[in-house]
């Protein structure tokens, strides 16, 4: 076990892999430099600037280019800096990534992963702070995670990479500093959630940075006599059913909390899952539908805090 950051974590993942596969590239912008958060810091004087290549600013060309890379033999970790910076590349991600092996009857593959970091990014306005999880959790296929400790960083873009298909990898914008332990021996499977905490009384289930907010909230119940079991989803698309609805037969209260806009957002497929299959009090806590403000008022008007996670789980038992 080493003490690392989030983003440390991220660089150690991708190391351990391009040493053990001369397939495994990576390419974006500033990816020379150790990327905006450091998360490719050291790579390029490592394995030289044809395996950690900089490319010039064109989101549509950084992932056509990750496309064609894959489809050729290669497993490119394509670098996006943010979801926001992303979705001048769809073209390449909705219509050649997701459909390639469909369409081509699996003659072939994109083993693509496409680094989009999600969520509010403090003081940086709506155009650098959405999280967008649910856009591609509804583009079938690719796979879509969203790890939100330094431990399920390393093990999850590691698994990532060797999935053999296009992957989402959602790592959240203020994330990159946390520290915590990382075991490099310690594996994760794709769409396996992670129980942060166990109750009785209810459910939460969230992901990535909200994850947070909700064990503080918990806390906070704890206080008041309320057993809350959390859930850290952790991958969006394949999501761990089997584990969300175990806990939820036993509580039978749920409640699907995230930083995304509430509506449309990837809790109400949780939450319609539970209801139809389980049939229990459930209930969804997200953002609501407004552009994140750059002045910090505005700003705190799109947060989903810990008193307002709280409040909401005792609505729901009551």
């Amino acid at each position: 076990m080493a003490l690392m950051t989030y983003a440390e974590a991220a660089v150690l993942a991708v190391a351990h892999e391009m040493e053990a596969d001369r397939d495994v590239v990576v390419l974006g912008e500033d990816v020379g430099r150790g990327g905006i958060f450091g998360q490719y810091k050291g790579l390029q004087a490592r394995f030289g600037t044809d395996r950690v290549i900089d490319t010039p600013i064109s989101e549509a060309a950084i992932l056509g280019a990750g496309v064609g890379m894959a489809l050729a033999g290669l497993r490119p970790v394509v670098e996006m800096r943010v979801v926001d910076f992303a979705l001048c590349g769809m073209d390449e991600m909705v219509n050649q990534a997701a459909k390639n092996r469909f369409m081509f009857g699996g003659q072939g593959r994109v083993p693509m992963v496409v680094r989009m970091p999600i969520g509010i990014w403090d003081s940086s306005a709506a155009q650098h702070s959405q999280s967008l999880e649910s856009w591609f959790a509804h583009l079938p296929g690719v796979v879509v995670v969203a790890p939100g400790t330094p431990q399920d960083n390393y093990s999850m873009l590691r698994a990532a990479l060797a999935s053999g298909d296009p992957v989402v990898y959602m790592e959240h914008k203020t994330l990159w500093g946390v520290s915590g332990e990382v075991d490099p021996a310690q594996q994760v499977k794709l769409g396996e959630a992670r129980v942060v905490r166990p109750g009785r009384d209810l459910t939460i289930v969230s992901w990535s940075k909200q994850v947070q907010a909700c064990e503080q909230a918990c806390d906070a119940l704890a206080q008041q006599g309320v057993s809350a079991e959390l859930i850290d989803l952790r991958s969006i698309w394949p999501w761990d059913r089997a584990a969300v609805l175990a806990s939820c037969a036993r509580t039978r209260h749920l409640l699907v909390v995230h930083e995304a806009v509430q509506v449309a957002g990837f809790g109400a497929e949780i939450a319609a899952t539970v209801a139809e299959t389980v049939g229990c009090k459930v209930r969804r806590l997200g953002a609501p539908r407004i552009p994140v403000g750059y002045a910090p008022v505005l700003e705190a008007q799109s947060r989903v805090t810990a008193p307002d996670i709280a409040a909401a789980a005792r609505g729901l038992l009551a």
